[in-house]
């Protein structure tokens, strides 16, 4: 089997990926909503894996894997990837979690962040009433996330919460925290926990952006509260470098959790953070990180040194779902959840092959479909086709 083509559109803000074979198969990868801008970026790797066997997964990315970077530039090289496994699959008759090494689980644990509205202000009473609408959710999540201090608005809307100047995007904000900004947050987070008791988990994304002496006061504050994990504090998102050490200051300093990875591509990145027992949790995004195997393949070097896999994924699409769903059923013990993937309601009209309903007691049950286990109706995909990208499907 060869390569003869690959295909990039942009299906609302998702570019897809497309890779066409001369045995009739093609595989379909996604990258993340927030990246319509990745197309041209996609196309460049076409001239590379041309001709090539897309059933030698691991032969063609290393022609391109070298090409990525830090989140958003792995992103292309990850939904190649997808792509591929989701043709070795269909050509072998058998779902992706066989070609990773086998389930070890038949469902999968998600997580949610958010929620089913945006919270409505950044008070204690605010994030309490949005934890309580998340209890009454049909899916039943068993942990959700949410976003404080550094990953809200908190900086821009709470009176000196921080020392530094808070204009400009939220996401770019960063500084130490003054006292009044320390203590409003850990009363927003008292607040979720005396909704949420243990009837489910909470996990925080509080950056980055934290300064280290406050990421340890945090953390210490929240103690007695049993939080799943502070993600990013130092940090995350779009930031291209690690910086282990400063995370070991904190994870040492402190019973919480502490978690980061999103960000990073590719295996090597990570191995400061496991060697130094600088984080607790990690969580590689697989639209980000090199993809599906990539993933794997860290959750097996951190589980060797004791350090949990919490995944991120909250806008990698339903192809980006389905392909999260396929590694993580084959992930070891040290696995937590997945961020579940939201997408627009149109999305599911487009799109066959994932249950129904898709989340079931905050687990989604793995399906047995060769490949990534789902595909386009094309006739209405069609429809969410620009001009030009008419010829997608040809």
């Amino acid at each position: 089997m060869k390569i003869t083509d690959m295909k990039c559109a942009l299906i609302g803000d998702n570019p897809v990926v497309r890779i066409i074979t001369d045995e009739g198969l093609d595989g379909y990868g996604q990258a993340e909503s927030s990246k319509p801008y990745l197309k041209p970026h996609v196309l460049y790797y076409r001239d590379k894996i041309l001709d090539k066997d897309p059933t030698d997964v691991e032969r063609v990315m290393s022609a391109i894997r070298r090409y990525g970077s830090f989140k958003p530039w792995g992103s292309s090289v990850s939904a190649i990837e997808m792509a591929l496994w989701d043709i070795a699959g269909k050509a072998a008759g058998v779902p992706v979690y066989k070609l990773l090494g086998g389930k070890i689980r038949d469902r999968v644990r998600v997580y949610l962040t958010g929620g089913p509205l945006p919270i409505q202000g950044s008070n204690p009473e605010d994030f309490a009433a949005h934890v309580s609408r998340i209890l009454d959710m049909e899916e039943k999540f068993t942990i959700t996330k949410q976003g404080i201090a550094f990953h809200s608005p908190m900086p821009h809307v709470v009176p000196n919460y921080t020392y530094s100047d808070p204009s400009g995007p939220t996401w770019e904000s960063r500084g130490p925290m003054t006292e009044r900004g320390l203590k409003h947050t850990i009363a927003c987070v008292a607040a979720m926990k005396e909704v949420l008791g243990d009837a489910m988990g909470l996990a925080l994304d509080c950056g980055p952006g934290m300064m280290v002496p406050d990421a340890i006061r945090l953390a210490r504050a929240l103690e007695p509260y049993n939080i799943m994990w502070l993600e990013d504090m130092i940090t995350g998102d779009y930031t291209p470098f690690v910086l282990a050490d400063l995370y070991r200051q904190v994870t040492e300093s402190t019973t919480t959790p502490i978690h980061t990875g999103e960000q990073i591509y590719l295996r090597q990145h990570f191995k400061d953070l496991f060697e130094k027992q600088a984080v607790n949790v990690i969580g590689p995004d697989p639209a980000d990180v090199g993809g599906i195997a990539e993933l794997k393949w860290i959750a097996e070097y951190a589980d060797l040194h004791g350090i949990l896999m919490a995944p991120h994924g909250v806008i990698n699409g339903l192809f980006g779902l389905a392909a999260h769903i396929q590694v993580a059923a084959t992930l070891p013990r040290n696995y937590i959840a997945l961020e579940y993937p939201q997408a627009p309601d149109w999305w599911y009209g487009i799109v066959d092959g994932l249950p129904d309903p898709i989340v079931v007691d905050g687990h989604v049950a793995i399906w047995d479909t060769p490949g990534l286990g789902i595909n386009f109706i094309e006739e209405e995909a069609r429809k969410h086709l620009s001009e030009e990208d008419a010829t997608f499907f040809d």
